[in-house]
């Protein structure tokens, strides 16, 4: 009989989240929800506890703590709120597995703890490793900690990569969808809204994610995560725009083989990979018919219309906290067009600003990345005056 594994989700409200306790209810002989942790959605984060049952939930937002603790009062769960609570929960000794789904640098510090305690980590907060890659990559090997990656890309590249031991990577083929825009000229691109910008053609993500998937700076991002992960370098990441999103991602070897991972633009896939990693389970997700498949197309993304992909490879190629630079000035610019103070074009342009402003540091501890967050925030906000 196979043991349960006990799982802990850091964004159980999000996207990813809520698709993972999907999974988990596909498969109750298999995976349990151990912990739930939210930040602000407090309604669903009480639906879930009362659905599922966990051991333990944690509100982020400590204002919401009375709400959450008054709701769940008649069950016997644990109720526990703010960042210190998260950090804690994460090193709980019935946790085997801790699923990072937090959006941006709050996932951090959470991590780095789930790390250090030994915890399987099934990474879906990519900035974790666009921030502190060197840093993060550094400790799971000091603690032999598996990072298992979400991410549909980087999940196929890891399952393409399975049973290939020490042949050499010779190209990542990272393949994004090229957002809704890609066809649009430098003209209609300024004068994109927030609503059009939030209709994904393919996937269905979080807001932040679903702009950062637009702009491209997703994946620019990914391609930073890949780096870390897969111990390759940047000048090795191709990416590759592939509209209809079956292939997720593919890896050359050194004899020019092309390995390709298949299948629908569906997270609760890789989500499942991942906490099953190295079984296989049966899903209920629509399998691929190849008669339906009209075309699969390839072209190269434009990085004059779409900067933030430049950004991410001259980020990556700097190293030291130019990555943590970057994903700051983009969560704020992607706020602030989100709450429609800034135009769409404007995105890029004032994170190419901070990213000239910010103050550079070659060998960050973890304190230079929380300072060098904050600063950059404070750098981009002032620009957005």
């Amino acid at each position: 009989m196979v043991k349960k594994r006990s799982i802990a989700i850091l964004g159980s409200t999000g996207s990813i989240g809520t698709q993972a306790l999907d999974v988990i209810s596909r498969h109750p002989d298999r995976f349990e929800a151990y912990a739930l942790v939210a930040n602000n959605r407090v309604e669903l984060l009480i639906e879930q506890a009362r659905t599922f049952l966990p051991e333990v939930v944690v509100i982020a937002n400590e204002s919401r703590y009375e709400q959450l603790k008054t709701a769940l009062s008649d069950l016997p769960i644990k109720v526990w709120c703010g960042s210190r609570a998260v950090e804690e929960v994460v090193q709980d000794d019935a946790v085997d597995m801790v699923l990072t789904a937090m959006v941006g640098i709050s996932g951090l510090q959470p991590t780095i703890r789930a790390i250090t305690a030994g915890k399987s980590i099934a990474l879906a907060n990519k900035e974790t490793l666009v921030v502190a890659g060197e840093l993060i990559t550094s400790l799971a090997l000091k603690h032999r900690t598996p990072v298992l990656p979400v991410d549909s890309e980087h999940s196929a590249i890891f399952q393409c990569l399975n049973g290939e031991g020490d042949n050499k990577i010779e190209k990542i083929l990272l393949t994004a969808s090229g957002g809704p825009f890609r066809t649009f000229t430098k003209e209609e691109l300024e004068r994109v809204t927030k609503a059009q910008a939030l209709a994904h053609p393919n996937w269905n993500m979080g807001e932040k994610v679903t702009i950062d998937s637009s702009t491209l700076i997703n994946k620019g991002f990914e391609m930073i995560e890949a780096r870390w992960l897969f111990g390759v370098e940047p000048s090795q990441i191709e990416v590759i725009v592939h509209p209809q999103s079956i292939i997720h991602s593919m890896v050359q070897f050194e004899d020019r083989s092309v390995m390709a991972q298949m299948g629908q633009p569906d997270m609760r896939m890789p989500i499942q990979y991942a906490f099953s990693y190295p079984q296989r389970l049966p899903s209920d997700v629509r399998p691929l018919n190849f008669f339906e498949l009209s075309q699969l197309t390839f072209e190269k993304p434009d990085r004059d219309k779409f900067p933030n992909l430049t950004y991410a490879y001259q980020s990556v190629e700097a190293g030291g906290n130019m990555p943590c630079i970057l994903n700051a000035a983009n969560e704020v610019a992607v706020a602030l067009f989100l709450q429609e103070r800034i135009g769409y074009m404007q995105m890029s342009r004032l994170i190419e600003k901070t990213l000239q402003a910010a103050s550079f540091v070659k060998s960050p501890t973890l304190d230079d990345y929380l300072q060098s967050d904050a600063e950059s925030r404070a750098i981009i906000t002032e620009l957005a005056q």
